[in-house]
């Protein structure tokens, strides 16, 4: 989709992905695909075996359909402090939804570095006790493959190649690594770039001042990121909690596309770059999920 309603008086365009028309409503079902087949061909994953991963909800939502069809039990572990929509559409689509606490002083729907390492504490607990498959997002190639497989040549495609950048707000970095590779492949001189939470921009190499914003899914302050080993940045940009949720709530009301709070990290980071060393071109999205997955939150509870 061509966002010119947003666009208008910017020297540009932006192109947005719409990855909330997937079956579970989000980017993560890609990645979720990718990495169960892929674990099959590789005989890491036994038939019936159960499945445990981490999840902010997308890849839980991804992961409980991939498993449902394919007869895996899936336990995903979540933060409270996730929105609770989330959990129930897990748990809807036959997962065992286990949700973990938040560190003491942390605020529902900010999910910081250190409440995602008790979830993670939490999904290897399970693993090991339950013989599980760790489906492991931010480490198995499967995910980043999905993305450098799928969507990248098909940004590719469906724009006949006019694109001159691609900019991603990270989580696992799998939909960066792989559209970032598949763009390049095609044609070098296409841009990519990192969006990071400000105050949590730590692959920029900024000081970790706002750990706790409301962005979810993504901007955990993790500096080590397996997926962007070796993968090109072109450049940087952080966006405010607020910026995003101004851009998501502008993607709905002016363009008809109802987002979550990532999808308007990405929206509000391209049009900085239209703003600024970008004019003048055209970028590509992805619009990572629904808003429906945060209508309890301060995303639309005001809106």
């Amino acid at each position: 989709m061509r966002l010119d309603r947003l666009t208008s008086g910017l020297d540009g365009t932006v192109l947005a992905k719409l990855e909330y028309l997937n079956p579970g409503g989000s980017k993560k079902d890609r990645a979720a695909r990718g990495i169960i087949e892929e674990a099959e061909r590789s005989g890491l994953l036994r038939p019936g075996q159960p499945v445990v991963e981490l999840t902010s909800g997308n890849m839980g939502t991804g992961l409980a359909i991939v498993c449902a069809v394919k007869g895996y039990p899936f336990i995903a572990v979540m933060s409270r402090g996730n929105s609770p929509e989330r959990a129930r559409m897990m748990a809807a689509l036959g997962a065992e939804v286990v949700l973990v606490d938040q560190l003491p002083g942390s605020l529902p729907g900010q999910v910081s570095g250190g409440d995602l390492e008790l979830v993670e504490a939490r999904a290897r607990e399970i693993t090991e006790a339950r013989g599980a498959f760790r489906a492991d997002q931010f480490h198995r190639d499967g995910n980043w493959l999905a993305h450098y497989r799928g969507t990248g040549q098909e940004l590719w495609r469906q724009t006949g190649g006019a694109i001159d950048g691609f900019v991603d707000f990270l989580g696992s970095g799998g939909t960066y690594r792989g559209v970032t590779e598949a763009l390049k492949e095609h044609n070098p001189a296409v841009r990519c770039f990192v969006v990071e939470p400000a105050g949590a921009a730590v692959v920029a190499g900024r000081p970790v001042t706002d750990p706790d914003h409301p962005i979810q899914g993504g901007g955990y302050a993790m500096a080590d990121l397996d997926f962007l080993d070796r993968v090109p940045i072109d450049g940087f940009v952080q966006v405010t909690g607020d910026e995003a949720r101004s851009a998501a709530r502008r993607l709905a009301a002016r363009e008809g596309i109802f987002g979550g709070f990532s999808s308007g990290a990405n929206i509000a980071a391209a049009l900085k770059l239209l703003d600024g060393e970008m004019r003048g071109t055209t970028l590509a999205v992805v619009v990572c999920d629904s808003g429906l997955k945060y209508l309890s939150t301060d995303l639309w509870a005001d809106a």
